[in-house]
C-alpha cells in the first residue's frame, strides 16, 4: 500500500493560503514539497540559483504571479509591480537581474487605455535596470475567468554575492531593514472599495538592486537577504528563524513605521510587522560590518533609513535546515519581539489571510 504523503488538515484549499504565513507554509509542505520536494533546487528561497554550462558565474531565477486588486493603486499598478517584485526576487539572491519573461491573462472588456498604461509602466521598469525581455506571451479569457488582467514572470540574473540563504543565519548576526514597513499593504488597504479610509499613502514598491548593488561588490558578509512581501517582516524572519533553526531578537523602537501606516493600522486592528512591502528588504551580516552596511544603504534613497533592528541570538548547532519543517514544533526556531519597556513577546508567524489579492 502507499504510504499517504499529506496531513494537510484541509479539503479544499483556503484563500488564507495565499498569504505568504503559516497557511502558505502548510500548502507548501504538506501538499507540494511530499510531491516535488526532491525536484527542488533552493527549496525555501525566492529563487533558485543555478550553473549555466561552463559560466564561472552561477545564475538566479525567480518565477512569479501577480493578481493585485486594485490594478491601480497609489504609487503604481500592477505592470511595474510585476517587475519590481520578480526582479527583487532574484537581487536578494545577490543577483543582478537581467532578463525577464512576461505573461499576461487578459479578462475580456479590460480597457485599451488602460492595458496600454500598464505596458508603459512594464517599459519603465524594465529600462530602468536595464532588464532584456526574452519571452512573451499574452492570453485572454471570457469576461468572469479572472478578474480584469494577470500577469507571471521569470527573471534570471547572475550572482556577484554568493552563499546567500535562509539557511544561513549565523549567532550574533545583526539584522538590517532597509525601509519603514508596511507602506505597500496599508495603501492597497486604503484603496479597497468598501473600506472608504482617505490617506495620501503611497505604495513602497521599487526596485532594490541599484540600492544593493554596492553590497554585492564589496568584501561583506551577508548571510540572509529577503524581501518583505507577503506577510511582511515577520513571515521573513519567522521563515529565516525556522530555516536556521534561530533565535532572533528584534528592538521594536527600531522599526520605523510612518505615521499614516500606524493610523491605518489601529483603524483596521492590524501589526505593520504583517503588511506587505514592496520595496523594503531585510538582511542578516556580520556584526562588524554591520554599521557599514547600514551607511551604503542610506546613501541610496530606497535606503534612507536603513537601520538595525535586531540580532540572531542563537542557532541550534546540529540544525538541519529545512522548510519541510514546522516552525511551531521547534522551540529554538522563534522571534522574539522587545519594546521600549524591556517586556518580550513572540513576534507571530503571520496566520489567516489579512488582504487578498495583495500582490
Amino acid at each position: 500500500m502507499q504510504k499517504k504523503h499529506t496531513q494537510y488538515p484541509h479539503t479544499t484549499i483556503p484563500l488564507a493560503a495565499g498569504s505568504g504565513g503559516a497557511a502558505s507554509d502548510e500548502l507548501i509542505r504538506e501538499i507540494f514539497l511530499p510531491h516535488l520536494g526532491r525536484f527542488f533546487v533552493s527549496e525555501g528561497e525566492d529563487a533558485g540559483v543555478f550553473s549555466a554550462g561552463d559560466s564561472a558565474k552561477d545564475f538566479a531565477i525567480s518565477t512569479d504571479s501577480f493578481v493585485i486588486s486594485p490594478i491601480f493603486f497609489n504609487g503604481g499598478d500592477i505592470g511595474k509591480l510585476s517587475i519590481c517584485g520578480s526582479s527583487n526576487d532574484v537581487a536578494m539572491m545577490g543577483a543582478k537581474p537581467e532578463f525577464i519573461t512576461l505573461g499576461f491573462m487578459i479578462e475580456e472588456g479590460l480597457g485599451q487605455d488602460e492595458l496600454e498604461k500598464i505596458i508603459k509602466s512594464i517599459a519603465c521598469e524594465v529600462e530602468r535596470t536595464d532588464l532584456k525581455i526574452l519571452s512573451a506571451d499574452t492570453k485572454v479569457l471570457p469576461k468572469g475567468s479572472i478578474d480584469k488582467l494577470f500577469i507571471n514572470t521569470t527573471c534570471i540574473g547572475k550572482v556577484l554575492k554568493s552563499g546567500i540563504s535562509s539557511k544561513a543565519l549565523q549567532k550574533g548576526d545583526k539584522i538590517i531593514l532597509s525601509a519603514p514597513i508596511g507602506a505597500h499593504g496599508a495603501s492597497i488597504f486604503a484603496s479597497r472599495e468598501g473600506i472608504g479610509l482617505h490617506s495620501n499613502l503611497q505604495s513602497d514598491c521599487a526596485q532594490l538592486y541599484e540600492m544593493l548593488e554596492p553590497l554585492f561588490g564589496g568584501d561583506f558578509e551577508i548571510h540572509a537577504m529577503r524581501d518583505a512581501t507577503r506577510g511582511g517582516l515577520s513571515a521573513v524572519l519567522n521563515e529565516w528563524a525556522n530555516a536556521s533553526k534561530a533565535q532572533i531578537e528584534i528592538d521594536e523602537e527600531c522599526i520605523y513605521i510612518d505615521e499614516e501606516v500606524r493610523g491605518v493600522c489601529e483603524i483596521l486592528g492590524l501589526e505593520a510587522y504583517m503588511l506587505a512591502n514592496e520595496g523594503v528588504c531585510a538582511l542578516s551580516v556580520e556584526p562588524s560590518q554591520a554599521s557599514e552596511i547600514c551607511e551604503i544603504l542610506r546613501s541610496h534613497p530606497l535606503g534612507r533609513y536603513a537601520s538595525i533592528i535586531g540580532e540572531v541570538t542563537e542557532v541550534s548547532s546540529t540544525h538541519k535546515a529545512s522548510s519541510n519543517q514546522n516552525l511551531a514544533k521547534d522551540t529554538k526556531a522563534r522571534v522574539v519581539l522587545k519594546n521600549k519597556w524591556g517586556s518580550k513577546r513572540f513576534m507571530e508567524y503571520p496566520q489567516g489571510e489579512l488582504l487578498p489579492r495583495i500582490c
